[in-house]
């Protein structure tokens, strides 16, 4: 994922522009980015913030950058934002988005002429670079970004900084947010909107899909008008957004209270009576707390995560380092799980190793019994839209590793059946899940309360992880 922040201002933005990338810092671990321009053209830092936050990392930025207009961005991926010069000017750019399509677009761009891109570390292209590309090969930039979200396969949200303002542009599908504040002399962009709130903005407008605005410190342009089809992420709810932050109006810590009680709902009058209810931290606390006060169980926190050295969601690559760092994160508190029959809430369950040590960890502080509630359906198929994660296959899935050892070669073709709560291949996966996990009891959020836990119409909404549906 990522996450980015833009300021047009009549006076030095630099300083806000910091913290509002800042507070993005929850949607990616690796890069972070900030460019500005003003009386000295434009300029830019990109640090790695892989061991450190980015505050740490750009407090000297801000001392030597300066100007009216500025973009920055949380990446998980590529370094960003980029600085291109083009027969359309030269511009900063960040993005936020997915391309599938990349080696056949990367195809078009040299077949028209394009002779070379930059290659990162990873042996890749850099999405962004190849975005701006895109819009270079049109006549202006609104086309640019028009045909670029015409051709991208997956995903595309930008900001695009001139000398003379700020582009903002939401995906064409609306799968990522993109909202505009303001206040006296300025308008801001966000990926979150909570992230301009302290900085004393206001909300002003929330553009919708593909809709495409250009931003002054004066004015908001409306340069391309939303499209009617909305495919917002539905995960952003359960899992990505940060509890202050609210898209298409819903509020994500409202939503995760309604997730929980329609858990609690499902398991009225089953033969599970824990002692408490409890929340894997961060996402999974809210959902516990609704769940709770349906139950009328009573919350509790029998681990904390250790947060004076793991203020953030630091996660490498390597995935034996990724386990070891989530189990040192959680230190539990012996006296509320000693003897307790627990129900335990995360916000889903991907590989399965990290609740599943969790789980371990409970029982040989004393647990007697530890049941599981995941906050989403179970995930079904890797995300074709956003970078969901740094899976590189659907058999990191644990649910996919289950079908496939009990279909074989017909797995792909009951994938269906397994995405139906009511279908008794779901519940023998479910089983199977929870006897490796070791839980006690395992029952999902089903897509149908996830839907009525956000609000919006399901056709308003992407499900892909869950239903395979596009």
């Amino acid at each position: 994922m990522g996450g980015f922040f833009g300021v047009a201002s009549r006076k030095d933005c630099t300083l806000e522009l910091f913290y509002g990338v800042d507070y993005h810092s929850h949607l990616g671990t690796r890069r972070g980015g900030m460019a500005t321009y003003g009386a000295n053209g434009f300029s830019r830092a990109i640090h790695n913030i892989e061991n450190s936050p980015f505050r740490t990392k750009f407090e000297r930025d801000v001392a030597e950058m300066e100007g009216n207009l500025g973009i920055g961005c949380i990446s998980d991926y590529e370094p960003q934002p980029l600085l291109i010069q083009s027969h359309l000017g030269s511009f900063a750019i960040t993005t936020v988005g997915k391309i599938n399509n990349m080696d056949q677009l990367l195809k078009e761009v040299y077949g028209n002429g394009r002779t070379h891109f930059q290659e990162m570390s990873t042996g890749q292209i850099n999405a962004t670079e190849l975005a701006a590309s895109l819009i270079c090969s049109e006549k202006t930039i609104p086309e640019g970004i028009r045909h670029l979200q015409d051709v991208v396969d997956g995903s595309m949200t930008l900001l695009l900084l001139t000398k003379d303002g700020i582009y903002a542009a939401r995906d064409k599908k609306g799968r990522t947010p993109l909202v505009i504040g303001k206040k006296e002399g300025a308008y801001c962009a966000s990926f979150e909107n909570f992230a301009y709130l302290n900085l004393g903005y206001t909300d002003y407008h929330e553009l919708g899909p593909g809709e495409i605005d250009f931003i002054t410190p004066e004015s908001v342009e409306m340069l391309v008008p939303p499209q009617e089809e909305m495919k917002i992420c539905s995960f952003l709810w359960v899992y990505y957004g940060y509890p202050t932050a609210s898209y298409e109006g819903i509020n994500v810590e409202e939503m995760r209270y309604h997730c929980g009680a329609m858990l609690a709902k499902r398991d009225a009058g089953s033969d599970v009576h824990p002692d408490l209810i409890a929340g894997v931290p961060d996402s999974g606390i809210a959902h516990a707390i609704g769940y709770a006060n349906e139950s009328k169980v009573p919350f509790a926190r029998p681990f904390i995560k250790y947060t004076p050295t793991w203020p953030r969601s630091f996660m490498p690559t390597n995935q034996e380092q990724r386990n070891l760092i989530a189990r040192m994160k959680l230190i539990p508190v012996q006296a509320l799980i000693d003897q307790k029959k627990l129900l335990l809430i995360d916000d889903s369950i991907v590989r399965g190793t990290q609740l599943r040590e969790t789980t371990e960890f409970l029982y040989q502080s004393g647990a007697k019994e530890v049941h599981v509630r995941p906050a989403c359906p179970p995930l079904l198929y890797g995300c074709k839209f956003l970078n969901f994660s740094r899976s590189k296959s659907e058999l990191d899935l644990i649910t996919r590793r289950i079908i496939l050892e009990k279909e074989g070669e017909n797995a792909e073709k009951t994938l269906e059946e397994y995405a139906d709560p009511k279908s008794d291949r779901y519940e023998s996966m479910c089983q199977e899940i929870c006897r490796r996990q070791n839980f006690t009891s395992l029952r999902y959020h089903r897509l149908d309360d996830l839907v009525e836990s956000i609000g919006l119409p399901k056709c308003k909404m992407c499900t892909y992880c869950f239903d395979g549906k596009e």
